[in-house]
């Protein structure tokens, strides 16, 4: 015997009710998450997490991929237990997403929502009966998977907002609960006597109802106590950036004046200009963690700015300079700078080569936005630990050569 059994897409549970759903356990996530792997992780890494977590993958059908098989079966024909022999046609529509998708409704719908069945990732479209005909066959077939492919484009437009505000919100409630903890630690710090970590850190919790077929790995970071590393203040940043570029600005309205100098002699101009604002603590060619670097800011005894200074040689050169200062970078400086000199005469070539050039590098994180025509800013990551971001600032200066 058999009897159909009907299967309603797109109809367990409105999209409303999955939104809300997924933005809370997000949220309650991010609470819950270990306090010390979340200082210790880059806000923005953590936020792409919890994104790639949480994000709701529509499905795409595959109709070039379609496949058909059929058989013989019984069909209920009346109340009483009548039967005569039949046919279906089962059609097969793989896709790739989140299965989970096909039970949401989305906000436009119908009261009529197609029937059929999932099966892993594929769709299972059946249409039986005792005299079939390709024609009718196909018109419900087709009729089916236009339904259907409807459905899910009224649900992408609903999902596509709520993708798009996952990055943002999970990094608002990371930076919300960072600021907390390191105020809770700033208060107990004060108290003057040392904190107790607690048992119950690590917390698990149900995975969400909607969720991708591969769920992403946090990244990585260390489960120690937090310890805050002093670091260069970003308005001490760029001061630092602005005397580079003011001593940069003369040479390049300048240029019969520097113009024989070599990378050495024009790092000393910098340095003079760099001791006039931070007391003599700018020196050039000191031994730094692994290497030599060509400008080098101390403060009490602790590392606070390094620098490269370069003439322009195609990015190859700029490469290798980037691997350079990295290699330089001990795990404490995070803020650095590449200056670059272009005795070229295409300058516009050059300011076009560099973030294509920065964006290819194995430790490129993501671009910030650039401050002006010649100044670029990256977040790079340390050579040995991924979760250690460095604030790169890419300067060039024209300095043309004498006709």
């Amino acid at each position: 015997m058999y009897r159909r059994k009907l299967n309603y897409l797109f109809s367990k549970v409105d999209w409303f009710s999955v939104k809300e759903h997924q933005k809370n356990h997000m949220l309650e996530e991010i609470k819950g998450y270990n306090s010390n792997k979340l200082l210790n992780t880059p806000v923005d890494d953590l936020a792409e997490y919890f994104k790639k977590k949480y994000w709701i993958d529509v499905p795409i059908l595959h109709e070039d991929k379609i496949v058909a098989d059929q058989r013989e079966v019984q069909i209920d024909v009346s109340h009483d237990p009548t039967y005569i022999q039949g046919t279906e046609i089962e059609i097969i529509i793989p896709f790739e997403g989140d299965a989970e998708a096909f039970n949401i409704q989305p906000s436009t719908f119908t009261f009529s929502p197609p029937n059929a069945e999932i099966r892993g990732n594929t769709i299972i479209v059946k249409v039986q009966g005792a005299d079939l005909t390709t024609e009718s066959v196909k018109s419900q077939i087709d009729r089916t998977i236009s339904d259907i492919k409807s459905y899910l484009e009224n649900l992408r437009r609903d999902v596509e907002h709520f993708n798009d505000s996952l990055f943002s919100l999970a990094r608002s409630a990371i930076e919300q609960r960072r600021e907390k903890l390191l105020k809770d630690q700033n208060l107990v710090a004060g108290l003057g006597f040392p904190l107790k970590e607690r048992a119950d850190a690590n917390k698990t919790y149900v995975a969400p109802e909607v969720r991708r077929k591969i769920i992403p790995s946090p990244p990585v970071a260390s489960s120690d106590p937090y310890k805050p590393e002093p670091v260069l203040d970003i308005e001490h940043y760029e001061h630092i950036l602005n005397v580079i570029e003011n001593m940069a600005l003369v040479m390049e309205r300048s240029p019969s004046a520097f113009v024989d100098m070599d990378e050495e002699s024009l790092r000393t101009h910098f340095l003079v200009q760099l001791n006039g604002h931070f007391e003599g603590s700018a020196t050039g060619e000191t031994f730094n963690y692994m290497g030599k670097t060509d400008i080098l800011i101390r403060v009490d005894g602790k590392n606070i700015f390094i620098a490269e200074c370069k003439f322009w040689g195609g990015p190859k050169k700029l490469t290798e300079t980037i691997d350079q200062i990295l290699s330089y970078s001990s795990w404490r400086d995070t803020k650095i700078a590449v200056i670059m000199f272009n005795k070229n005469k295409n300058f516009s070539a050059v300011l076009d080569a560099i973030p294509p050039t920065i964006e290819k590098h194995q430790n490129y994180k993501r671009s910030i936005s650039q401050v002006s025509e010649t100044r670029f800013r990256y977040v790079m990551s340390h050579r040995n630990d991924p979760s250690r971001e460095i604030l790169l600032t890419v300067l060039v200066f024209d300095v043309p050569k004498q006709p």
